[in-house]
Parts: C-alpha cells; sequence; structure tokens
C-alpha cells in the first residue's frame, strides 16, 4: 500500500483468535499460528505502518488487546499471553511515539458476540453466557475513545473495566482460581 503511494492514517489491528483447552492437549502447530497472527503480524504491521506515522509526525494505531492482557488465564494460557503482549506493546510504542505525534492505543474488550467463541471452542463457557457486548458496542466506545481521549488503555463497558481494575487487589493465585472457573465449560 505505502509502495502503491496509499497513506494510512489509522491503522486497527484487530486479527486475532484463540483456542481453548489443557495446555497439554491443545494442539502446538495451533498455538504457534495464534502467536504468528495475535502477536507477529501485529508486531509487522504496526513497524510497517508506524514507521510512516512516524516520518509524517502523525497517525493512530489501534491494536485490539483483550481483558485477558491482565491476568494468567488457565485453558486458554497462550491467548491471554499474547494480549498481554499486545497491552504491553501498544503502551510501550504509546511512550516512544507520542513525541512524534503518533498515538497508539490498546483496546481491551472483555467477551463480544462475534464468531470468537466458536472458533476457540468457547461457546458454552460460563465466560459467554452473560453479560456479553455486542460488536457495535465495543467497535463505537473503542473507536469514540481513540478519536476523543488521550487514554493508552481503553475497556469498553463499566463492568470489565471494573474487573479489569479490581484484578490488581486480588491474590494473583485467587485471580488464577476464578478466570478457571469462568472459562470452564458450563
Amino acid at each position: 500500500m505505502i509502495a502503491q503511494g496509499t497513506q494510512v492514517d489509522i491503522l486497527i489491528n484487530n486479527a486475532g483468535f484463540g483456542l481453548f483447552g489443557e495446555f497439554e492437549q491443545t494442539k502446538l502447530s495451533k498455538e504457534l499460528d495464534m502467536i504468528q497472527v495475535n502477536i507477529t503480524v501485529l508486531t509487522e504491521l504496526s513497524k510497517y505502518f508506524g514507521k510512516e506515522m512516524v516520518n509524517r509526525k502523525r497517525g493512530q494505531i489501534l491494536n485490539v488487546a483483550s481483558t485477558a492482557a491482565f491476568q494468567p488465564g488457565p485453558l486458554m494460557a497462550v491467548y491471554y499471553a499474547t494480549k498481554a503482549y499486545v497491552h504491553s506493546f501498544s503502551e510501550a510504542l504509546a511512550n516512544e511515539w507520542a513525541s512524534h505525534g503518533v498515538k497508539v492505543t490498546a483496546l481491551c474488550p472483555g467477551a463480544t458476540q462475534t464468531g470468537f467463541s466458536d472458533a476457540a471452542d468457547l461457546q458454552s463457557s460460563k465466560l459467554f453466557q452473560s453479560g456479553v457486548m455486542s460488536v457495535e458496542e465495543v467497535v463505537e466506545e473503542g473507536y469514540n475513545h481513540m478519536m476523543t481521549k488521550n487514554k493508552t488503555v481503553i475497556f469498553p463497558g463499566f463492568k470489565y473495566r471494573l474487573l479489569t481494575q479490581s484484578v490488581r487487589f486480588m491474590p494473583r493465585k485467587m485471580v488464577t482460581n476464578i478466570v478457571r472457573k469462568v472459562q470452564e465449560r458450563v
């Protein structure tokens, strides 16, 4: 696109998928594919388009992380780790590129009505049984915050903002046990 002269002012890195199951039972090839999509491609796109934005002294990148970025995720260990990377990477780039006029934001939604639960085999998990946001709600809140607020991390929905902040004050082992219970199948 850049070679063709197309200028990208806003990059939204939204590709990603998860995989449900105990780590020793899931397929390594699927987990490596997940790392490729959730981390490697996001990093490559951020490097490629971010460099151009820095040179122009303007641009915005929205990386879709997840509330999963803030705690360990039994039964989805690799997915949670990839989202922790996206969150941390986004905050680091936001700091590096702020003086260059480039804004980087991490969007951290919770459970959302997409094909994610089907692809990750989570349809019957407690996580997707109630309080799931619609795609439209997440997109609207994420985009509006990115465009109007000066925040590096966005949590769509009060519930997810509260949950993500509260885990900071709980013992880590307790949080991990709660996450496992929520992700178990009904």
